[in-house]
């Protein structure tokens, strides 16, 4: 019966022993993920190539329109004192009003630039997500291998039950107890492997590789700090937040785009080169006779309907006020994220102390018990429920410490990190 005792002890010892241990993990496996991820992930590319796109509009906004050029030929020949009139062509070129070029050029690239931001608040949500699948993918590893060794340690208690018995101290109800925990345990731990599937499918798309692939993890998963203090968070966060800097850039945006229906409304130039071909005419004895003739020419567009011009002005007020309105509302959301944020992040920290803490008491009242029953098969009930509460602590360490990444994940994609 003691050897019974000491090697159930032994055991308990070598399957609990180094469940709270911090081994130092390396964070180069999931920097590798997000540069893959940047590199393969089709909707980042999908945003990327629309930026791309929308460059390509400056240079066709900020151009003259096409040269006119025209060509005549008389049928029937215009008779003139230095000779009949046999063709004419035309050569124009119209100009807008000094500084409408520019102004469309400006329009176009703040659009531009905002969907950069778009792109790069896309490529920031992009690496939360995957960070995030990439804690959660640890957490669901830890928990499965905790639930095999809370099962192990299980099977031991039962064996020790079954020697109870033999030894006429204990009763069947001790293993049938130990059997619907194992039940409930082996039913958690094919939902724990199923989940894992699912994420591991899910990292493995937003890196848009083989969903087969397994996933590196790390054996301890390291805690993520915030990056600046508490107080300065905010401050950094509308500094940053690439939602921000993209309504920032539609804002500009309109600003040009007022000042280009002011431009618009202004009168535009055309300049114009016409040549006449003359035959000579053999009845004219002037010194010209046959000389061909040029015309140049210039002419000036005057917008006189007032309406269209007005109304795009106005247009672009309007929107500029309700960009500026979109990025309070923006800033607001910000601040009761951040907030809420912090909130995570600090119950983050005290959730792994304290679960840290209660699983060491926990392993320390399972050890006491286990010898107890050991020794005269008393209070079987009490070591199960504190063998389930110690796994409930194992469990909640390690998702806090998942939380805790999590939150500083989403604050560093706030920071459009």
């Amino acid at each position: 019966m003691i050897f019974a005792r000491i090697k159930i002890y032994v055991l308990f010892l070598m399957v609990f022993g180094t469940t709270l241990g911090f081994a130092q993990a390396t964070q180069k496996n999931l920097q590798d993920y997000l540069d893959m991820a940047a590199k393969n992930n089709p909707g980042l590319k999908a945003t990327f190539n629309d930026y791309l796109a929308a460059m390509e509009k400056v240079p066709q906004v900020g151009t003259l329109p096409d040269p006119k050029v025209a060509f005549s030929y008389f049928a029937q020949s215009v008779e003139t004192r230095v000779g009949p009139q046999k063709w004419k062509a035309s050569l124009s070129q119209a100009f807008p009003w000094f500084g409408l070029l520019k102004a469309k050029k400006d329009v176009a690239t703040n659009r531009a630039n905002a969907k950069f931001e778009v792109f790069q608040n896309r490529k920031s949500n992009l690496f939360f997500e995957v960070k995030s699948v990439y804690y959660n993918n640890y957490y669901l590893q830890r928990a499965i291998a905790i639930t095999k060794e809370n099962i192990a340690i299980l099977k031991i208690f039962k064996n020790l039950s079954l020697v109870k018995i033999e030894a006429g101290k204990a009763t069947i109800v001790d293993v049938l107890r130990v059997e619907l925990e194992l039940n409930d345990l082996a039913n958690q731990l094919a939902l724990l492997k199923d989940q894992k599937a699912v994420l591991q499918t899910k990292f493995n798309n937003l890196l848009n590789r083989d969903v087969n692939l397994e996933v590196v993890l790390p054996v301890d998963l390291w805690q993520e700090e915030l990056p600046f203090s508490e107080e300065a968070l905010l401050a950094e966060i509308y500094k940053n937040n690439h939602a921000l800097k993209s309504l920032d850039q539609k804002i500009d945006a309109f600003n040009n785009q007022a000042i280009l229906a002011k431009k618009t409304g202004l009168p535009k130039f055309n300049i114009g080169l016409t040549y006449v071909n003359v035959a000579e005419n053999p009845l004219s004895t002037a010194f010209d006779n046959g000389k061909n003739a040029f015309a140049p020419s210039i002419g000036l567009r005057i917008p006189i309907y007032r309406n269209k011009y007005k109304a795009m002005l106005k247009e672009a007020k309007l929107l500029k006020v309700s960009a500026t309105s979109e990025k309070k509302e923006k800033e607001n959301k910000l601040n009761t994220l951040n907030k809420n944020l912090i909130k995570d992040f600090k119950d983050s920290n005290r959730r792994i102390t304290l679960n840290a803490k209660q699983a060491r008491i926990a392993r320390k009242v399972l050890d006491v018990l286990l010898t107890s029953y050991s020794t005269d098969a008393k209070d079987f009930e009490e070591v199960l429920r504190i063998e389930r509460k110690f796994l409930s602590y194992q469990l909640a360490y390690q998702k806090a410490i998942t939380d805790k990444n999590a939150a500083a994940a989403f604050i560093n994609y706030l920071l459009g990190n």
